[in-house]
């Protein structure tokens, strides 16, 4: 590991915004201590919680904690180096309406209890194109999202991807999930709506390359069982940059 990832690592232990648990805690002792209690013992309010699953360096964990000082905002990832940008700025303005959690997804129904979580923003992830059981928006995710999500919780996805936005797009029809708003070209559509303008690393990076940004957002009832849909659909052709490419002009700045 390099030296720069590790002074990152040394650092964001000393975050308050910060949760790490080993899954030894989640195993053998009594699971993480926040299930149920993010309201009283982290953020101190009532405020409704809102995710940004797969949070990266927390862009929109931020800017959405930036722009809704009554809502309460937690950016959750497995990578700890990615996220260290948001937490910074977070932990340097003292932002108490935001925290950023470091756990796989797939576990994200041991760090909170059933109607614990108002919204779920999915922002730019890996269409898993191979297998739908990793796809953040499969039917497998929604049945976790279901156990912490208030009844008719939101859940919201902004893409690049024409495979994951196809797929999504017909999930919802066949599952009869409400849709709030519905985009394959989020700004051609004439949206004008500061959330969505928020753009995260990733977002930039197929901008500059000329892609249109999708965008879905539903909600999602705790009945009936979801089906996934069984359609073919054509996989993207396009790569994302090698990791040692460098472009973000829009990183986070303080405000």
């Amino acid at each position: 590991m390099g030296k720069n990832k590790l002074k990152k690592f040394a650092e964001m232990s000393e975050f308050a915004c910060v949760l790490q648990y080993p899954f030894a805690v989640l195993q053998n002792e009594g699971g993480c201590p926040m299930k149920g209690n993010w309201h009283s013992d982290y953020f101190h309010n009532e405020n409704p919680i809102v995710l940004e699953l797969g949070c990266g360096k927390g862009e929109y964990t931020v800017g959405l904690a930036q722009k809704f000082r009554d809502k309460n905002f937690i950016g959750v990832d497995i990578k700890g180096a990615r996220m260290y940008t948001g937490a910074k700025l977070a932990e340097t303005q003292g932002m108490s309406n935001v925290a950023f959690l470091r756990t796989s997804i797939e576990l994200i129904d041991n760090f909170f209890a059933p109607n614990e979580v108002s919204e779920i923003w999915i922002t730019f992830p890996d269409p898993q194109m191979k297998k739908v059981s990793k796809r953040l928006t499969g039917t497998r995710f929604m049945e976790l999202y279901r156990k912490i999500l208030i009844p008719d919780g939101m859940v919201h996805l902004k893409t690049d991807s024409p495979f994951l936005y196809t797929y999504t797009d017909a999930m919802v029809s066949l599952n009869k999930l409400p849709v709030c708003v519905k985009t394959s070209d989020l700004y051609a559509s004439g949206i004008t709506d500061d959330i969505l303008e928020i753009k995260t690393f990733y977002e930039q990076q197929w901008l500059d390359r000329g892609l249109p940004i999708k965008y879905i957002s539903f909600e999602l009832p705790k009945t009936p069982a979801l089906v996934e849909p069984e359609i073919e659909i054509e996989e993207d052709t396009y790569r994302s940059f090698s990791r040692g490419y460098i472009q973000c002009p829009q990183l986070l700045k303080e405000k």
